[in-house]
């Protein structure tokens, strides 16, 4: 009774008839197989119903759609590039929906349409009084997403020293808020993109 009570999924009685034994096994194996496929399911249904639809039959886009299931069961960072109008978000917010973290946030932030002296204030948040017009305290885009997903558009216009505090969240999965001599800690899944141009012919 205690073992069922803690997830056990069926008992024995010693001494094990060989044939009971390879029935319970086989019932065990297919409970945990319709399982897989129910989690799998779920992830379809949430990916169509978050994130637009990738639409294609070709094999690039049917590599594409392997892909995102594959990277979406780690919890690493993920770099996409591409060009403008290539669907890059698109692409990260199905990589959020099939992955473990479906149920969490999903934040954007667009680099490049923030200046660099907000930049660190709009990641990492700041105190009252941190810097004029802070008349309140906030909230940055990092703690926002905790137990989600970060999406960091343009990742490349972030200055040489907003990359240096980004690596020590990427690393430690800590910061602190503008104004803030305490390190809060942050669990959140950083996926990026970067803008990527064809070389120009010749």
């Amino acid at each position: 009774v205690a073992a069922m009570k803690q997830g056990a999924y069926d008992f024995l009685v010693k001494p094990v008839e060989r044939p009971q034994l390879v029935a319970t096994v086989q019932r065990a194996s297919e409970r945990h197989r319709l399982e897989v496929e129910n989690r799998a399911l779920r992830a379809q249904v949430a990916q169509g119903q978050d994130s637009p639809p990738i639409v294609g039959t070709s094999a690039q886009i049917s590599q594409l759609r392997q892909t995102i299931q594959r990277v979406a069961a780690s919890d690493a960072t993920v770099l996409i590039e591409g060009e403008t109008g290539t669907g890059k978000e698109i692409i990260a917010r199905a990589i959020h929906a099939a992955s473990p973290r479906r149920d969490g946030p999903f934040v954007v932030v667009n680099c490049a349409a923030l200046p660099e002296t907000l930049m660190e204030a709009e990641l990492f948040g700041h105190e009252r009084g941190a810097f004029t017009g802070a008349e309140t305290q906030r909230k940055g885009r990092f703690e926002l997403a905790d137990g989600g997903t970060i999406f960091l558009d343009e990742i490349g216009d972030i200055s040489p020293l907003i990359q240096l505090k980004l690596l020590r969240v990427l690393q430690d999965h800590e910061f602190e808020r503008v104004g803030e001599s305490a390190t809060r800690k942050v669990n959140v899944r950083v996926i990026a993109c970067l803008l990527y141009t064809s070389p120009s012919p010749r």
